[in-house]
């Protein structure tokens, strides 16, 4: 079924209400009747029985001034999408419909005080030093993974969380403090993807990219890792693509606003 079809199964009256939701929720103002009327082309007559019908459900709620909040109903189906979506399950799905680079591991950690820890990973058939497992952990200042959920958070706070306890070298291309660490993440930001090249294991390289929850905030980051030599140039450029791929993916079923 092509798009085209599957657009004209739509509901008219669903697809009108989850617009006003939309708006509602995106605006940086509170919204009126006339307003969401002019923003969404449709008669004032038919917004304002839209807008009745919501706040019946509780989905909105209508202010003393006439302009329209989103309402609590919508929490519970907050609520229930993170009690229902797992990211690692996520994950996995994920990694069999793309294709993995040849000798790269793919991997999921999540960020835990001023580490990493590994819950998911799909590992290269052959040829990779770097062996991804569950509760495996490492420094985040040390591993690309830890590297791309930092680079979400300003610099003095990050240097607040490193003050006095910046962790010992695991190799010894591991970075050597808090200043060497806001160097990198300044020049990754620009580039948009994130690096460690043998800081955690020597020879390995380490590519990641943040993943991102349903109210855009960090939850997570992907990861490919693979020999240092394999990884170079084109090569580099091809895994930083899958992985930037991979990681908005994911984002996108955890309910981002990311586009994929």
């Amino acid at each position: 079924m092509d798009q085209d079809k599957a657009l004209q199964k739509l509901v008219p009256a669903v697809e009108r209400a989850a617009e006003i939701l939309d708006l509602v929720s995106s605006s940086k103002r509170f919204l009126t009747v006339s307003e969401l009327s002019r923003e969404t082309n449709l008669p004032k007559s038919t917004v304002h029985g839209l807008c009745g019908t919501l706040v019946q459900l509780g989905l909105l709620v209508r202010r003393s001034d006439q302009t329209f909040v989103v309402g609590p109903h919508v929490l519970r189906w907050s609520n229930g999408f993170d009690r229902q979506t797992d990211v690692a399950t996520e994950f996995a799905l994920l990694c069999d419909e793309i294709s993995i680079p040849e000798h790269t591991t793919a991997s999921l950690s999540v960020p835990e005080e001023m580490d990493m820890v590994f819950i998911a990973a799909r590992q290269a058939a052959a040829g990779n030093r770097f062996a991804a497992r569950p509760g495996m952990r490492f420094p985040a200042v040390f591993v690309a993974s830890g590297k791309a959920v930092l680079s979400l958070s300003p610099d003095f706070e990050i240097r607040r969380s490193v003050a006095g306890k910046f962790p010992a070298p695991l190799t010894d291309k591991s970075i050597g403090g808090v200043d060497e660490l806001l160097k990198e993440l300044k020049e990754a930001r620009v580039e948009g993807v994130f690096y460690d090249i043998g800081q955690c294991v020597e020879g390995v390289t380490n590519v990641s990219y943040p993943v991102m929850n349903a109210v855009n905030a960090p939850l997570a980051a992907v990861m490919l890792s693979a020999p240092s030599e394999l990884v170079e140039g084109n090569a580099l450029q091809n895994v930083s693509s899958v992985v930037v791929s991979l990681a908005n993916r994911l984002s996108h079923r955890m309910g981002a606003d990311v586009q994929v």
